[in-house]
């Protein structure tokens, strides 16, 4: 009997806590990357972004065309 109690002291007190620990670690570091979803999100966002920007390249050449002074006025 008294093994079992000092087996079970030596779990609780060295086993167990190096286990969680151990079990966390990987969690977090599975959980670091991007996720399929984030990664189309992102890649989403990005094409979002670009045709944005082309389109802003768009309506200031127009502008310079039409009214070259116009930077100058805001």
């Amino acid at each position: 009997m008294e093994f079992v109690f000092v087996l079970s002291i030596l779990f609780i007190t060295i086993v167990l806590p190096l286990w969680l620990i151990l079990h966390y670690i990987t969690k977090w570091r599975g959980s670091r990357g991007l996720s399929a979803e984030d990664e189309r999100m992102l890649a989403d966002l990005w094409q979002s972004a670009k045709r944005m920007e082309e389109r802003v390249v768009t309506l200031e050449a127009i502008l310079d065309s039409e009214s070259p002074h116009w930077r100058k006025k805001v």
